[in-house]
């Protein structure tokens, strides 16, 4: 096929909310698709993102990567956290939606789907996983991933007093800005806790999993990255000294990736490149 270069197209995700989407298909396309999905308080261009696009692309892979409908950018400033209010309503059965509207949309780019490669960081490694039972995916890694969405709520005295309150606020450190989010979104937790399961999604898979995590990670600890490996039956491959983004900020000004980043992308090539 031709060469694609689609930035910052549009497609609908949770709540018909409009996102953007990006697609890259090089010249030498070798049938296999990643799909990326960015973590909290992040967004597809964040960081190294677009680096480690270049390093696939280049190799003959496609890429698409996407921003989540309700992390709080919006179609005109799709770098900063302008919508709150939408930030404030996000959910995880919000960000399962966005995948498979982001699936769909990508679906509808070709004649024949190609081999899609989930690649999930932090809490989109989680959907990755939740999401990974979609007949279209047809591998997945998980970069620093979480093993429970239970685990980012807060209990007891916090909870009861985010309950009260309606709202809670995480500071994000990089924008200084106080992020808001609403009860609803542990609410939405409690109502779809069967589908939310990390640990059944992974027992229950039926697909090749390559788990990543950096064993100097303060922001989602290595356990979780043991965990989910032992529920899927397979190895955990650990980066020395790496921290939550390998390496990786906002901004990123260098043209080179990160060296921890640069050691995830040479593994997934070699997972990439395992045949049935």
């Amino acid at each position: 096929m031709n060469a694609i270069n689609l930035k910052n197209q549009h497609f609908s995700g949770a709540a018909n909310k409009q996102s953007l989407i990006d697609l890259v298909i090089p010249e030498d396309f070798n049938g296999k698709m990643i799909l990326f999905i960015h973590g909290f308080m992040g967004y597809k261009d964040w960081g190294a993102w677009n680096l480690m696009q270049d390093f696939y692309t280049s190799k003959g892979f496609g890429f698409c990567k996407y921003n989540v409908s309700h992390n709080g950018t919006t179609i005109d400033n799709p770098t900063e956290f302008n919508d709150l209010s939408a930030f404030a309503n996000n959910s995880y059965t919000k960000e399962l939606e966005d995948l498979t509207s982001a699936l769909n949309w990508l679906e509808n780019q070709f004649d024949e789907l190609p081999k899609i490669y989930l690649v999930g960081h932090s809490r989109g490694g989680g959907v990755a996983l939740l999401g990974s039972k979609d007949e279209r995916v047809y591998r997945v890694v998980t970069l620093a991933a979480i093993s429970s969405i239970e685990k980012r709520f807060p209990e007891g005295k916090q909870l009861q007093v985010w309950e009260t309150q309606g709202t809670k606020y995480t500071l994000n450190g990089r924008t200084n800005q106080k992020m808001p989010q609403l009860f609803s979104q542990y609410e939405d937790f409690i109502a779809n806790k069967e589908i939310l399961d990390i640990q059944k999604a992974c027992e229950t898979s039926t697909k090749r999993t390559l788990v990543i995590h950096g064993d100097a990670d303060t922001s989602v600890e290595i356990k979780e990255g043991h965990d989910i490996a032992n529920w899927l039956k397979t190895r955990l491959f650990e980066i020395e000294e790496a921290d939550h983004t390998f390496g990786a900020k906002e901004p990123w000004d260098s043209t080179e990736l990160p060296e921890h980043l640069e050691k995830v992308c040479d593994l997934i090539i070699g997972f990439l490149l395992i045949e049935d």
